[in-house]
């Protein structure tokens, strides 16, 4: 077991014993009646760490008001956007033992879990939404949203947010000019990998704290699409954006496995049409969303934008490659070929 995998073993005893009275609660071994009616609704506290202006919270919020509508009664969705509840991190853990009922959590934020996710991380694997899109959709579709069936967890579907690009002190045309700068990472070994292979200094952080990190010069720059730019001011506080397109930003829709499976049949077929159609709309204004930003930023003049050549994201691509080669193993040839395939 890695150290990532032992941050959701290591919990307290208190959090644990707590989590094993609900085990043994399910079990019919011990009972933990509060005296709540049988008929009151199913809950399902849906935390997130975006602005309810992006992607995923629009989704989130879309996700709501259709269950609250077609499920009246019977199920009522909590969402706590902007990190409210609890960061990303902590959203896992908390989702495992049955604290929350539903994450839509950064891909990248589960390489605790499983390798496989990491293919969503590898820089320049993907050109665009589409072609992620169709990698998402294909053959690799239920092998990915089974990855963590063993940890309790059972994916659902995927949400866009956009293609990432670097932002910082110094227009980022050339990968030299990363040298140097302390960039702010979501928690993930490839990304880490990758700021290293541009001689950055990869500093993992929660979302929540990007803004004022940057403010403070406790980093100098970060990665991430235009609606997260823009919705959380990243460019009042960096000088230059480049847009790069090298990685994405996605997040997978995940369910307590113990929680799901104990749903009735009609309320848990009905959720999961729901997420389907949400996941559809969602993914379809992704784009739409992160151009909007983008414009708003440029509107704005506080930032300068870089956009490069084919010569020199060519270096850039050559220049990162080699993170392929680093975690083909550990992610499988298998998972790597067809999302290569998604692009022919």
């Amino acid at each position: 077991m890695n150290n990532k995998q032992q941050s959701i073993s290591g919990r307290s005893l208190k959090t644990i014993g707590k989590y094993l009275l609900v085990v043994l609660a399910i079990s019919g071994l011990v009972s933990c009646d509060s005296g709540n009616s049988v008929d009151e609704p199913i809950l399902i506290k849906f935390p997130h760490v975006t602005s309810p202006i992006t992607p995923k919270g629009l989704a989130a919020e879309r996700f709501k008001n259709l269950v609250e509508e077609r499920l009246a009664g019977r199920v009522v969705v909590e969402v706590y956007p902007s990190g409210q509840l609890m960061n990303d991190d902590d959203s896992i853990e908390a989702l495992a033992f049955g604290e929350v009922q539903m994450i839509a959590t950064s891909l990248s934020k589960f390489d605790r879990l499983t390798n496989k996710f990491q293919v969503f991380d590898l820089p320049f694997l993907f050109p665009n939404l589409d072609v992620i899109e169709k990698f998402q959709t294909g053959s690799a579709r239920e092998m990915l949203l089974g990855a963590m069936s063993s940890h309790g967890l059972q994916g659902l579907g995927f949400w866009h947010n956009g293609m990432k690009h670097f932002t910082g002190p110094v227009p980022m045309s050339d990968p030299e000019a990363a040298e140097g700068l302390k960039f702010r990472i979501m928690e993930s070994d490839v990304l880490q990998a990758q700021i290293l292979q541009i001689g950055g200094s990869p500093q993992k952080m929660a979302f929540v704290e990007v803004y004022q990190a940057l403010q403070t010069g406790a980093v100098d720059a970060q990665e991430n699409t235009w609606s997260n730019i823009y919705s959380s001011k990243f460019y009042e506080v960096q000088k230059h954006l480049t847009v790069t397109n090298h990685g994405y930003v996605g997040y997978l829709i995940a369910v307590n496995s113990a929680f799901w499976s104990d749903l009735p049949d009609d309320i848990r077929t009905e959720l999961e049409a729901i997420v389907d159609e949400v996941s559809t709309w969602a993914n379809q204004r992704a784009k739409s969303i992160n151009e909007e930003a983008l414009n708003k930023i440029i509107a704005s003049e506080n930032s300068q934008i870089t956009y490069l050549t084919a010569e020199e994201l060519k270096v850039w691509q050559q220049t990162m490659r080699p993170v392929w080669d680093d975690f083909s193993d550990k992610i499988g040839a298998d998972v790597i070929s067809a999302a290569q395939a998604a692009s022919n």
